[in-house]
């Protein structure tokens, strides 16, 4: 790293392992626990920490409740010594957040987008709403690790070029031109597959993951071991094209009855112009058009299980529902179990189906993740 490029590579993953022990300790983290837990000796320990500490990394955190001898000074990890952005692409909008070392959210901000008919267009218009949004919220960009963007897409292997992205009304288009004018590094991802490693992360149970994004275009991302499981062409956990309704609804990629033209917050929109925050409004609250936003919701239930419960008997995995959806599911998911579990012949209670953990802003925070990772992997 740049606070010490003289290190040797034995040093150095010396260094690195004192940081990460800190940086996923749980509870109380002190310079003997490192000394004792690592193998190293506490003059070594010191001569590390004071190089991190230098390079504003590492802090002390306060002292451990005595039992009768010197108290323990503790340490932690500065979580904003480094800061990532990521940058959500939408139909109509771009989502922009800012995360710290831990992924807690520094800042976050939506900017109206139009139609995107070439990424060329698009790179100057993402390169100037990124440094509006730096000023904005104060972010030093000396501390900026980089600049994640999501984009609804099946990308190619080599992520050059765009294989489909129908809520963009894209295909076969080349990626040239969006990240040209972004000064720092930069990086794209699926949005779904960002915000499946957003979860993963932020869970922390190691267990394997299928998540399902809920958000006008459904996507989504396996992950195994911690690990993304892309499939041969980079084309897997495309869970909204799965067809859960034969013959049925017309779906943007042009088949019918994909999980995406029955579970989509679109459909809500499409079907009675309104936001997704005044139809569930009357929906609790039992206002005027409450039975058919009812009979729609609960046809979107039976829809989503049928596809939950796809994914769970090929996959056999937690799954866990993300997206802009899912800030609205949490009441509903008792009766989102049920149906699941009764389509299931192997389970009876759907207990391995969960909401996000994050639920807002998800997509963003996990193509910053990135950067964060890499950070992580290289210190």
């Amino acid at each position: 790293m740049e606070y010490d490029a003289g290190l040797t590579d034995r040093r150095r993953q010396t260094r690195s392992n004192i940081y990460r022990y800190i940086y996923d300790a749980k509870g109380f983290c002190s310079r003997q626990s490192l000394a004792r837990d690592l193998g190293l000796s506490l003059p070594t320990v010191y001569q590390n920490l004071s190089k991190l500490m230098s390079a504003g990394l590492v802090r002390d955190s306060g002292e451990q409740q005595s039992t009768g001898g010197r108290k323990a000074s503790g340490l932690s990890i500065v979580p904003d010594a480094r800061v990532a952005v990521g940058i959500s692409v939408t139909e109509h909008r771009l989502r922009i957040a800012a995360a710290d070392l831990v992924l807690n959210e520094l800042a976050y901000q939506e900017v109206d987008n139009g139609p995107i008919h070439r990424f060329a267009d698009m790179g100057g218009l993402l390169a100037q709403v990124l440094e509006e949004f730096l000023d904005r919220f104060a972010i030093d960009r000396g501390r900026l690790l980089g600049v994640g963007i999501a984009l609804p897409a099946v990308m190619s292997p080599d992520s050059r070029y765009i294989t489909a992205a129908p809520t963009l009304r894209l295909k076969d288009t080349t990626l040239e031109g969006l990240t040209d004018s972004i000064p720092y590094p930069t990086y794209v991802e699926n949005d779904a597959t960002s915000g499946g490693h957003a979860e993963f992360f932020v869970r922390g149970s190691g267990r394997n993951m299928a998540y399902l994004s809920l958000e006008n275009g459904i996507g989504g991302a396996i992950l195994v071991g911690g690990a993304p499981y892309l499939g041969d062409n980079r084309r897997s956990a495309e869970f909204g094209h799965m067809c859960v309704e034969p013959g049925g609804l017309p779906c943007t990629c042009g088949a019918q009855g994909c999980l995406e033209a029955y579970c989509s917050p679109r459909r809500i929109r499409g079907a009675f112009g309104v936001p997704l925050e005044e139809f569930f409004s009357q929906l609790e609250c039992r206002g005027p058009r409450a039975g058919e936003y009812e009979a729609l919701w609960d046809n979107m239930l039976r829809h989503l299980a049928i596809g939950v419960n796809n994914i769970h008997m090929a996959l056999d995995c937690d799954v866990v529902i993300g997206g802009v959806l899912s800030e609205f599911l949490s009441p509903y998911l008792p009766r989102l179990r049920e149906y699941a579990a009764g389509i299931n012949f192997i389970v009876s209670d759907a207990a391995n189906l969960h909401l996000s953990t994050l639920r807002r802003h998800t997509v963003s925070l996990g193509v910053a993740l990135h950067f964060v990772t890499e950070f992580l992997e290289h210190i």
